[in-house]
């Protein structure tokens, strides 16, 4: 038997070979990078949330804002809060020493000659439920015989039921300081020997939520009015399955509502919106922008930290400076002088230039090769610092509009802030058995959360009529 020996490549063949091993060899090595680069990311460079760090969450060692001169801890003008004597006590134990402290006689109260005072602060012993019978009494008329029954308050629906005030403080602990039912139920028949079903706990979430309807549509509306707003979106899990929790809020409203899709954005919405440049955000007609910067400096510290990129560090350190600036420009009630602004804008613009030669001047990184051999189409793939820098020269006057507009915040931390007890109920309870229950949850945290933004006591406007409430509401 003959055996074929294998005819050796052709020089274009071997070519060939070795351009396609380099290709491969590079997209190996930058899919490589992009891996290594995903370890070093955490809560403080990136928009991951702290609960992903688990138990590697680095020390915080620098912070994102820039120093502002003044001592830490209470500033001048603060006032503090602390326990002081009542010169009225509910109650005065009294304290006699049995016996003189020189030569042991006995000694009466009555020898008193005056007196220390320590004040205790504590819980009274919980009271039993206060029950109130209501009586609608038949009177017949003396002039024609006859009977009329007087009607019960309103409110008063059924021959025995839980009364306003106890279901505003059931309320407040299922929906603002996120108990579980069945945990709620413990706390309830413990400190007030009240045995509430859960049952009947879902019936009075349900029964809340109803009522706060029109007075969140109020707050939805103002929130789509206000000049500016801040907006941010977050996963909900709802029968199993991804929905999304929208919120739309200001410094003193917030409105969150549930939606199946991510896109499904308020609509009706004027003035400006803060966000994270969620690129859906700029469809939404009629309105300006503003882009979160703290969201550019968590970036920026990746680029520094990780791929050493000195346009970063500059950039970095203009945006803590121009916030300072804008921050302090705030408080003391003025506008920012032009040349200031002029001054930031210039170097803003001399930065990006810089890093914009810097990643023109690397080598184009390879295209992930395809199952197959086949082509990928697009545009050729780009390092992260080079899509931050085309972000921020596209959208400069969104990314610096606190400069030019002090009612502009430098970043989109009070739609972060509001959206973060949401994420909190999601930790505690995991997701919703339904889209109601999610609904309803949403429209009472609007409540909550705008009646603590609004300075009042929850569980005592969880007890008054919502549409006087939505009445008194302030908006600025």
């Amino acid at each position: 038997m003959i055996r074929e020996t294998p005819s050796e490549p052709s020089k274009e063949e071997l070519f060939a070979l070795i351009a396609a091993l380099r290709a491969e060899n590079a997209a190996l090595k930058a899919r490589l990078a992009e891996l290594e680069r995903r370890l070093e990311l955490n809560s403080s460079n990136s928009g991951k949330p702290p609960s992903s760090d688990g138990l590697k969450k680095p020390a915080r060692v620098t912070s994102l804002r820039e120093r502002s001169g003044r001592k830490s801890g209470g500033q001048k003008g603060h006032k503090g809060e602390t326990l002081r004597q009542v010169a009225d006590p509910n109650d005065v134990v009294d304290h006699y020493p049995s016996a003189c402290s020189m030569c042991g006689a006995g000694i009466e109260p009555e020898t008193s000659v005056g007196h220390s005072a320590r004040q205790v602060f504590d819980l009274p012993e919980p009271a039993p439920l206060v029950v109130t019978e209501h009586r609608a009494h038949d009177c017949q008329c003396a002039a024609c015989g006859t009977t009329t029954r007087a009607l019960f308050p309103d409110g008063v629906n059924a021959p025995v039921q839980y009364g306003a005030r106890i279901t505003a403080f059931v309320i407040y602990l299922l929906h603002y300081q996120l108990l579980p039912e069945n945990r709620l139920v413990a706390l309830m028949a413990d400190l007030f020997g009240v045995k509430v079903a859960a049952a009947t706990i879902a019936r009075m979430s349900r029964t809340c939520a109803q009522r706060l309807r029109g007075f969140a549509q109020t707050v939805r509306d103002l929130v789509a009015g206000a000049p500016v707003k801040h907006m941010d979106e977050t996963g909900f899990r709802i029968g199993g399955k991804t929905q999304w929790l929208h919120v739309a809020s200001t410094a003193l409203l917030t409105f969150y509502r549930v939606c199946a899709k991510r896109g499904s954005l308020l609509a009706n919405i004027a003035g400006i919106v803060v966000h994270d440049h969620w690129k859906p955000y700029y469809t939404m007609q009629g309105v300006l922008h503003a882009l979160c910067n703290a969201h550019h400096l968590r970036e920026l510290k990746a680029l520094v930290e990780i791929e050493k990129e000195e346009w970063a560090r500059k950039m970095q350190r203009l945006l803590r400076r121009a916030a300072h600036a804008a921050s302090r420009a705030r408080d003391r009630g003025v506008a920012l002088k032009p040349r200031l602004i002029e001054c930031f804008e210039r170097r803003y613009d001399a930065i990006l230039a810089e890093g914009l030669l810097f990643h023109e001047a690397q080598s184009p990184l390879a295209r992930a090769a395809m199952k197959g051999g086949g082509k990928r189409r697009g545009r050729p793939p780009r390092r992260t610092g080079h899509n931050l820098l085309l972000r921020l020269t596209t959208r400069k006057q969104d990314t610096l509009r606190f400069l030019h507009d002090a009612t502009v915040p430098f970043t989109n931390n009070q739609a972060e802030r509001d959206a973060r007890m949401m994420k909190l109920r999601q930790k505690i309870s995991g997701g919703f058995r339904s889209f109601e229950g999610a609904m309803d949850f949403a429209l009472i945290r609007s409540f909550f959360s705008t009646a603590r933004k609004q300075g009042w006591n929850i569980i005592d406007a969880l007890s008054r009529d919502p549409s006087n409430l939505a009445k008194s509401l302030r908006i600025a």
